[in-house]
């Protein structure tokens, strides 16, 4: 067989091994959709009514704006506790144990890249549901919802190389539980919760020009059935982008704290 072959063996051993992980401490991914339903509720009934007023509709109105700024921020978050996984590896001996085996280095990373979106996806499923019965309704077609899906896994798959990352250059669980806390907060200084034409210029700059912005525009433009300009292109722009730097920083990362 050929060493590419090899590679996606091991990455699919690895890819085993984070999914038996998540199912026998579900407790992770309850807590990445926990929250992201939990801040739909909250600024739903809390804020729903006055906030959705400020935009020219009432709560309903404001739903439908929040649910995809929601789901992108649950998206982001579920990705970077990857962060976490890695580091209780590199500290807990396991990695020095997976070098004395024949197996192809990168696969641990690309086994907790890939099950970390497998996990961030199922997880945003229940989110969705709860947005749906609490009215959310989509005028999407099924091709605009399965262009939202390839989006949100984009984003998933991007994120999760820099949370790899972070997880690599943290010397304790707890320091890596907290480096990913940075970019978890960004969808909040975003269009996720209110227009980026509501803020304050210098707020309203930053919020236009960072990535989730135009991420959470094209879900909510598919999500809606309306046009998404040039935000779907600048969305996948962004993906690459982070997930290059990640890919490339773990990799280096890696090779430096595995050398023999």
């Amino acid at each position: 067989m050929s060493s590419l072959t090899f590679a996606v063996q091991d990455a699919t051993t690895m890819l085993r091994r984070n999914l038996r992980h998540a199912i026998r401490y579900p407790a992770v991914g309850l807590g990445s959709a926990l929250m992201p339903i939990l801040m739909l509720l909250l600024f739903v009934y809390a804020f729903g009514d006055a906030i959705g007023a400020g935009m020219g509709g009432g709560r309903d109105a404001y739903l439908e704006y929040l649910t995809p700024g929601v789901v992108i921020m649950g998206v982001a978050a579920g990705s970077m506790s990857t962060s976490i996984a890695v580091c209780s590896d590199m500290t807990g001996g396991i990695v020095n144990r997976f070098r004395t085996m024949n197996i192809t280095r990168s696969s641990f990373m690309t086994g907790h890249v890939l099950g970390s979106v497998v996990q961030t996806m199922a997880c945003m499923v229940p989110v969705v549901g709860v947005a749906l019965a609490l009215g959310f309704r989509s005028g999407a077609t099924p091709l605009e919802w399965l262009a939202a899906a390839g989006l949100l896994t984009a984003v998933a798959f991007a994120v999760t190389w820099l949370s790899v990352a972070l997880g690599l250059i943290s010397k304790t669980v707890e320091s890596a539980s907290n480096k990913p806390l940075l970019v978890q907060f960004l969808p909040f200084l975003g269009s996720a919760f209110v227009p980026a034409g509501s803020m304050s210029p210098g707020l309203r700059w930053f919020a236009e020009n960072q990535p989730f912005t135009p991420m959470t525009e094209t879900l909510r433009g598919l999500l809606s059935g309306s046009e998404i300009g040039d935000n779907g292109w600048i969305s996948l722009a962004w993906c690459a982008g982070i997930g290059l730097v990640g890919y490339v920083w773990s990799r280096a990362l890696f090779r430096s704290t595995t050398k023999r």
